[in-house]
């Protein structure tokens, strides 16, 4: 059975605050280390690997499970990975695709996401820029 609207969100709202909290100690911790390129953002990459592999362990642990993992799917997937970051959602969607046999819509929504996603923050920033 599905959790109710307010379950849902409740399950999703404290996997996300422990996400968050995760995400940012991981990027600290990058900060602080002495690296190859300290410019590179290695906290970054890290929450986005590390997340992808977390999304997948999620994914096949509450496939075999059909519906009643719903409320683990909202805890972990959609909160807790959605809150650390949102590329492994991404990631997985694009792997979904390619399963199903559809690698050119794959690659469609892979270049959907990035291209216009960095046209999308190059606009955003000349707005900020301009106003300020």
């Amino acid at each position: 059975m599905a959790p109710s609207p307010l379950a849902a969100s409740l399950y999703v709202a404290v996997g996300g605050g422990v996400g968050a909290v995760a995400r940012y100690h991981v990027g600290r911790l990058f900060t602080q280390l002495p690296g190859p390129n300290p410019a590179f953002p290695w906290g970054t990459l890290t929450v986005n690997l590390t997340g992808s592999l977390f999304m997948g362990l999620v994914a096949g642990w509450l496939a075999p499970q059909g519906s009643g993992g719903e409320q683990w799917r909202l805890l972990l997937g959609v909160g807790l990975l959605g809150g650390y970051t949102t590329f492994s959602a991404f990631s997985l969607e694009l792997m979904v695709l390619v399963e199903r046999g559809t690698p050119g819509l794959a690659a469609l929504y892979a270049a959907a996401s990035v291209i216009p996603g960095l046209a999308a923050l190059w606009l955003g920033l000349l707005i900020a820029r301009a106003v300020a």
